[in-house]
């Protein structure tokens, strides 16, 4: 064989290696910790100093949980159970002020008699936006059905519903429930007409307030639809608002009066400034989640429009609300608004403060929203154009579902932003489950010293709240992710 031929041939083995062990390799925990808190000298460094920070936290706080104690009538009683507990330099929080004044964090002054009305609206309120949130999880859907009926309703019958109410309500927790798994898109009926009926039963008196207030938005529908079949376009809308308001004014006020003289049908009657606690963060925060998004999405479009005059208050608008603090719109709404209305209106000081943390919350939703249509290509506007999309169509259908696609993080951060900024109201009297409410529990002979109780308990209840959105947010984005599947 010659020596070029020789190099050539590749070499091919005609023997067995003799076995060997697999290498070796890191699996479960040791991976995990090797690949995310040791893989590097600085990350090493900071989970150490991470580590050494929870520790000083934990170590510090432990004992105050630890010698906690929940069965107390006052913080006497309270400190000479931790004495006796844990010695007499311990320390120990006295959580039986959650214990005994649970009610009062709950409820605030509400009537204790009238406990079961709020309660039932929380579980209503859970089946109005079970069929708009989970409309696409069957088994998310009617798990949160049957832990609202279920909690909502041992609730009620523990804090002393009527029978006669309680068997009301059962039927329409069914029936609703019913309604929501056999006719989906008519189940949203009774979700629109929720906000009404959760009025009637928190401030209770005559349902036929109420009732007109609803025929107006009826009325004013009718008016739009009558004229959007004229092409009036805008101006529909226009005559649509001036009858509803029209209604409001002048008819509704009679017509509920005369309707309650022949049937009269009312609830005992509970003052606004009765409300406190988480009842009336839920109030105000669910009211303005509920319109400040529809307000934002409107002024957002009116900003992006081509008509300079819509465009230029719209920016007013924005501008001015973000720049001035919270803290000012509510003062406006509890002192400076009555210099601007008739003598002797009465101008409900929820209602105002509703108002103002809903224009608040909007003028944050427009930017966040618009910014949201500033992300999608231009190519999007041209295929509404080629399909001959006029414009609220092509909103509609193309460009505002792709555009609250991507703000979903920008829209859940404002509305946690603004139920956080319930608390607020405390300066202007309402007693607003932080610090309002609080101060009052403190002012008790039997609870005077209870300071970081209320307030770890509260902030465990905003933080569940908050979280819980946060969660469905991530929820959200997860079933409306269409790209790389």
């Amino acid at each position: 064989m010659s020596e070029l031929h020789a190099e050539t041939v590749p070499f091919v083995r005609d023997t067995m290696l003799p076995p060997a062990l697999p290498p070796a390799r890191q699996r479960g925990v040791t991976l995990w910790l090797r690949e995310n808190l040791f893989s590097g000298p600085l990350n090493t460094v900071l989970t150490l100093l991470g580590l050494a920070a929870v520790w000083f936290i934990v170590s510090h706080l432990w004992p105050w949980f630890a010698n906690s104690v929940w069965n107390a009538s006052s913080m006497a009683e309270c400190r000479a159970a931790v004495a006796a507990k844990a010695g007499e330099d311990a320390t120990g929080a006295c959580f039986g002020v959650i214990r005994e004044r649970w009610n009062q964090f709950i409820y605030g002054f509400y009537p204790s008699a009238l406990y079961w009305r709020p309660t039932i609206v929380f579980g209503l309120m859970l089946f109005a936006v079970a069929p708009v949130l989970f409309s696409e999880s069957r088994g998310l859907r009617w798990a949160v059905l049957g832990f609202a009926a279920v909690a909502s309703f041992a609730a009620a019958v523990a804090v002393g519903i009527p029978p006669r109410a309680a068997l009301i309500t059962g039927g329409v927790f069914v029936l609703w429930a019913a309604l929501i798994e056999y006719a989906p898109r008519r189940a949203l009926v009774p979700s629109l007409l929720f906000p009404f009926l959760a009025v009637w039963l928190l401030w209770g008196g005559s349902v036929w307030p109420v009732v007109s207030a609803l025929a107006g938005f009826v009325l004013g529908g009718v008016v739009w639809r009558l004229a959007a079949r004229l092409g009036l376009g805008l101006l529909a809308v226009a005559l649509g608002i001036a009858a509803t308001v029209a209604w409001w004014l002048w008819l509704g006020p009679d017509a509920a009066a005369d309707l309650h003289a022949m049937l009269p049908v009312a609830l005992d009657r509970v003052e606004s400034r009765s409300f406190g606690g988480f009842l009336l963060a839920l109030t105000i925060g669910v009211s303005g989640i509920v319109m400040s998004l529809p307000l934002g999405i409107i002024l957002a479009l009116a900003r992006q429009s081509d008509m300079p005059v819509v465009k230029s208050l719209a920016v007013m608008f924005i501008e001015f609300i973000r720049g001035v603090p919270l803290i000012t719109l509510l003062f406006v709404a509890s002192i400076l608004l009555n210099y601007f209305l008739p003598p002797g209106t009465n101008f409900d000081i929820i209602l105002r403060v509703i108002i103002m943390v809903t224009l608040f919350a909007s003028a944050y939703m427009a930017e966040v929203i618009r910014g949201g249509l500033a992300a999608l290509p231009r190519g999007q506007y041209e295929a509404a154009d080629s399909l001959g999309l006029d414009y609220w169509k092509a909103q509609r259908l193309i460009i505002l579902p792709q555009a609250l696609k991507i703000s979903i993080p920008g829209i859940v951060g404002t509305f946690i932003g603004m139920f956080k900024d319930t608390t607020l109201v405390t300066f202007v009297g309402l007693f607003d489950p932080l610090k309002q409410m609080a101060d009052t529990i403190r002012a008790t002979f039997e609870w005077k010293g209870a300071y970081w109780e209320p307030y770890v308990f509260t902030g465990t209840i905003f933080f569940i709240i908050c979280f819980a959105m946060s969660r469905y947010a991530m929820y959200l984005e997860q079933r409306l992710k269409r790209d790389h599947r």
